[in-house]
């Protein structure tokens, strides 16, 4: 189960996130982060496959759409094996790209 917790500037995603839930999610993307939302945490993602790293890009890409700029930080070390085999760092800080 996936949990969206947003606080100011920061959306912090916790629990997995896996195919399954991104099918439950995908109606409300446009809804998930508000427009003050710059950050989106990845330090309490315990788990993602590929379906949920392509949410979280879905993600920035619709704010970018927005005009507005959204960063992914602090990647677990699973995360961040899937950032660099799927070649996705220029979408990470380097924190994130680092897995700290």
């Amino acid at each position: 189960m996936v949990e969206f917790i947003c606080e100011d500037s920061v959306c912090c995603i916790s629990g997995r996130l896996s195919q399954g839930d991104v099918v439950k999610l995908w109606g409300k993307r446009k809804r998930l982060l508000s427009a003050k939302i710059k950050v989106i945490d990845l330090s309490a993602l315990s788990y993602s496959d590929s379906a949920g790293i392509a949410f979280i890009l879905e993600l920035i890409a619709l704010a970018k759409r927005e005009g507005r700029e959204v960063t992914l930080s602090a990647a677990s070390g699973q995360l961040a094996k899937l950032i660099a085999l799927y070649d996705l760092e220029h979408f990470f800080d380097e924190e994130a790209k680092q897995g700290k």
